[in-house]
């Protein structure tokens, strides 16, 4: 029996990096959207051992041995579950390789929910949990869905008021980013910082405000723009008076994106991409001059998106892009609700 899984892809609505832990990663902060943009993994199972990847397409970047995201994950569903099988996944790309959109990690996931729905035996929230930060730190928020926040080294993950479905254009430049490299490039930037310590100056000098009505997301010793940004989720989470919550009346979740905007998110891998990759910083530009509301890197790149009002909008603005060679798609955000129906129903 084989099951067909979508594989969804995710953007980051601003993502701040902290300085790199004695384990290796980066203490990070950062909305995680799920978008309609997907693979296809399809997982099939039979009498005997083994685990085998394939690719419609053959794209060298995707390893087709154990270590590959689908391997790695199908090795600890099996050991979790104590089942022996010979398990096929095979991969049908759509999504950019190094793209930003966290298709490896995505893929990982689904292959997990292929192998439950084939096997007939589902693994408990917990071990879902467990096994995916094991193998990556974007896995778990497909676990989630929807708009979430992520934070530890991304790994960490809380559902958030949905974002309403919002129209968007993504666009997938040739170029591949190393999502290792682009860290290594942030601490030698932020080694020579401006201030001395490798902290960003805050805009205008504006010292961070302490919310103490929610649990504080950022952990003693983080650095200031990390407790920032946690200051400003906290307060945007609480609904505390001053910080952009929604009039009476309106939406939360509709506001979540203007209430970050008005705190200046950004992503910060933009800092070290843009310098490195020029043409990236000119296809944001574009995005922004076709009139997106908010325009990103997503993740370490090299896939950029903007969000934009109607969708009749982001339609003129692919298409605008397409005619100066870009490979623009429209597309859209998924609330957690659509994406969980949509892996499997279609």
């Amino acid at each position: 029996m084989a099951i067909a899984v979508r594989s969804f892809a995710k953007i980051n609505l601003g993502l701040y990096i902290g300085a790199a832990r004695a384990d290796g990663y980066h203490d990070l902060r950062t909305v995680y959207q799920t978008i309609a943009l997907h693979d296809v993994i399809q997982v099939s199972v039979a009498r005997g051992s083994g685990i085998e990847i394939l690719c419609k397409d053959k794209d060298p970047r995707v390893p087709l041995d154990s270590s590959n995201t689908c391997y790695r994950i199908a090795e600890r569903v099996l050991d979790e579950i104590g089942v022996k099988a010979r398990v096929s996944i095979e991969i049908e790309k759509r999504l950019p390789v190094q793209g930003g959109l966290g298709a490896a990690s995505s893929n990982a996931v689904a292959t997990m929910i292929g192998l439950e729905r084939t096997l007939k035996k589902k693994l408990s929230a917990a071990a879902r949990l467990r096994i995916a930060a094991e193998i990556g730190s974007d896995l778990p928020l497909f676990l989630v869905g929807g708009t979430t926040l992520g934070v530890g080294h991304g790994e960490e993950v809380y559902p958030l008021p949905d974002l309403p479905s919002v129209a968007m254009v993504v666009v997938t430049p040739e170029v591949g980013v190393s999502t290792a490299q682009a860290f290594a490039d942030w601490d030698a930037l932020m080694k020579d910082g401006p201030c001395g310590d490798g902290a960003s100056p805050r805009p205008g000098g504006a010292e961070p405000r302490l919310h103490t009505t929610v649990r504080q997301l950022t952990r003693p010793g983080a650095s200031d723009r990390l407790f920032e940004v946690g200051c400003a989720l906290s307060a945007w989470l609480s609904g505390s008076p001053n910080t952009g919550a929604p009039a009476k009346g309106g939406s939360r979740a509709g506001s979540l994106l203007l209430d970050l905007v008005r705190t200046g998110i950004e992503n910060d891998f933009e800092k070290v991409v843009f310098p490195q990759y020029p043409e990236l910083r000119d296809i944001k530009g574009e995005l922004e001059r076709a009139g997106s509301r908010y325009a990103s890197l997503s993740g370490s790149g090299s896939t950029l998106y903007g969000l934009f009002r109607p969708p009749a909008d982001a339609a003129k603005a692919a298409s605008r892009l397409r005619k100066r060679g870009l490979k623009a798609v429209v597309s859209s955000t998924l609330t957690r609700q659509k994406y969980w129906k949509r892996i499997l129903d279609g």
